[in-house]
């Protein structure tokens, strides 16, 4: 029987993101404040009813874990990071009111290009239609070449990335999230479905490498939740793949016998999705974790949040 061929390549009609519209530029992301003493008054307008009860005991919740040592994680998709709010969540980062992020691979495209070029998000329908979508060639040499990258030297996608982006000395760098990460020795991990990232169409994307990187980053995810015991999980605008992380990693810490009888999980999103109700919020209430569901525009409740558990930190 002879041999089939092998797929075809990617596409190889690149494009350069320095001519690429893109919808979301730093000039519009939003100024951090140094004093967060004014969240007193504002938790004051809240009734302490139905969400405004949950509001303050999740930032009751995760200003108590970090005084007492313990983990806060938050799991990230790619709609945070267009809306402007990684230097936000790099504040907490900064504060050590955060102990590791994981995301998506679309989060972290999108934090590579505000780190690197200014800009993200590009207008899919147009480009779409003329067969540009996806093909900034900047963006998957930096993403492609980094995978190669944790291949090489046995590291995780997330540190691989931070990695190369220090190395590049992004020019805006103040504004992305794995920066910040990076200059708090914060761990990130990155979590990749083949497929679903514009890098994967370009011919340089590895399959290998990016499965090893992001393998390395699930294990690594795993030994977080392991540990997980008084801390706090929270996930923000991922509809699919941080959810499912989630439950197998919470599933192998439960068949590790970890010891996990107090945790809390919260989950924002602009609207209810049945992952993440179900894997970060009731499925963990069941395995002893008390968990809470918050629905509103990401650009509107997540200033407050970091606002709220800042002007906690003890």
């Amino acid at each position: 029987m002879k041999d089939r061929p092998g797929p075809a390549p990617g596409a190889g009609k690149k494009t350069s993101i320095h001519n690429r519209h893109s919808k979301v530029d730093v000039s519009r992301f939003p100024r951090v404040p140094d004093d967060f003493s004014w969240y007193a008054q504002y938790e004051a307008l809240l009734p302490d009813i139905l969400k405004g009860t949950d509001f303050r005991a999740l930032t009751d919740g995760v200003a108590e874990a970090r005084a007492a040592g313990k983990p806060v994680i938050l799991m990230l998709g790619g709609h945070v990071v267009k809306c402007g709010m990684g230097p936000l969540l790099g504040s907490l980062v900064s504060r050590g009111a955060v102990t590791g992020v994981a995301m998506n691979g679309a989060c972290a495209i999108h934090d590579i290009e505000i780190a690197m070029w200014g800009k993200t998000s590009e207008d899919v329908a147009s480009r779409l239609a003329d067969g540009t979508f996806g093909m900034s060639g900047e963006t998957a040499a930096f993403i492609n070449g980094a995978a190669v990258r944790s291949l090489e030297e046995k590291t995780g996608l997330g540190e691989a990335l931070m990695t190369a982006l220090d190395e590049a000395g992004p020019p805006h760098g103040g504004a992305s999230l794995l920066a910040a990460c990076r200059r708090a020795g914060v761990d990130v991990t990155v979590h990749v479905a083949i497929g679903t990232d514009i890098v994967h169409e370009h011919p340089e994307a590895d399959g290998r490498a990016i499965g090893h990187g992001t393998m390395y980053d699930f294990r690594k995810f795993s030994d977080w939740i392991a540990g997980l015991d008084g801390g706090v999980v929270i996930n923000i605008g991922s509809a699919v793949i941080m959810p499912e992380v989630f439950l197998k990693a919470l599933a192998m810490a439960r068949n590790r016998e970890a010891q996990l009888g107090d945790f809390i999980t919260a989950n924002f999103d602009m609207l209810s999705q049945y992952r993440p109700l179900e894997n970060v919020v009731r499925r963990p209430e069941a395995a002893g974790g008390t968990g809470y569901n918050f629905i509103g525009h990401h650009e509107i409740l997540l200033p407050i949040l970091v606002a709220g558990i800042t002007s906690k930190l003890r």
